[in-house]
């Protein structure tokens, strides 16, 4: 090799290959503070892409999810109003039975009549506050029920069913005028009771078995959500512990690098040597 004040070409090499190191270096830090290996599109479009696509996937069923909660939250806020009413209902009829006794003086009638009015109104009250983020599928104001996201593109929907037991309805057939002040008016309120308790009763199985369905999609979702996020890891993110033996690795040969640099630069002083007499 050519010695020469001009060209060094050891220190070149040695330079291109000291700086080849601190980029390679300079790449594991940003994957060991990152924690990915794939951090943008240039350290691998392809991959990134991919990544990017089922993170979208990721934050819509995020969405779909939330959806499903407010849904699991108004068929839970409705099913412990029903429940409640169920059990108004079986008082009702125990006051209403009572009431038929054709030997009952006017004061104890009047007692049932009025536990019996009053068991009314808190069915009537219940009805009102069965309510949750302004969704009220009991009271009659909606008709149908509720539909709600099902899938991340917005395609599939479920539905959690309404159930109108509104007082004088389809369900409670009893009527909100019912009084037991006859013997006449207490033996049709028992029948009203009995038939108002069994379609509550029935309704409530309707409006636990779309619950039921809405938590075990809710599960699925959650599942789908946990495999995708695994797939995305898998794809992006970074073995630290290779990381970690890759970085100790490209310290010693930056370490090396430094010193075949400088001793590349020295070379020229040796040439003053040939000149010494």
């Amino acid at each position: 090799m050519t010695m020469s004040v001009h060209t060094n070409t050891g220190a070149m090499i040695a330079l291109q290959n000291l700086n080849k190191t601190n980029e390679e270096m300079q790449g594991v830090q940003n994957r060991i503070n990152t924690g990915l290996k794939i951090a943008g599109a240039k350290d691998n479009a392809a991959i990134y892409a991919v990544a990017q696509g089922m993170r979208s996937d990721i934050g819509a069923l995020e969405a779909v999810q939330t959806g499903l909660n407010r849904a699991t939250t108004i068929g839970d806020v409705a099913l412990a109003a029903g429940e409640s009413i169920s059990d108004m209902l079986i008082q009702m009829r125990e006051k209403a039975t009572a009431a038929m006794d054709p030997s009952l003086d006017t004061f104890s009638r009047q007692a049932y009549d009025a536990d019996f009015k009053a068991l009314l109104d808190q069915v009537a009250g219940i009805l009102q506050n069965a309510e949750f983020d302004g969704a009220n599928i009991l009271d009659g104001s909606i008709t149908g029920g509720i539909q709600f996201l099902a899938d991340a593109d917005g395609v599939r929907s479920v539905t959690l069913k309404s159930q109108d037991m509104s007082i004088g309805g389809a369900i409670i057939t009893l009527a909100a005028t019912a009084s037991l002040s006859t013997v006449t008016l207490a033996t049709a309120a028992v029948a009203a009771v009995k038939t108002s308790l069994e379609n509550v009763n029935q309704a409530l199985a309707n409006l636990g078995s779309d619950v039921k369905k809405l938590e075990a999609h809710d599960s699925f979702v959650g599942k789908l959500m946990d495999s995708l996020n695994k797939g995305v890891g898998d794809l992006v993110d970074a073995d630290l512990a290779v990381e970690s033996a890759m970085l100790q690795s490209l310290q010693v040969k930056q370490q090396l690098g430094v010193q075949a640099l400088s001793i590349a630069n020295s070379q020229p002083q040796t040439i003053l040597s040939l000149f010494q007499g």
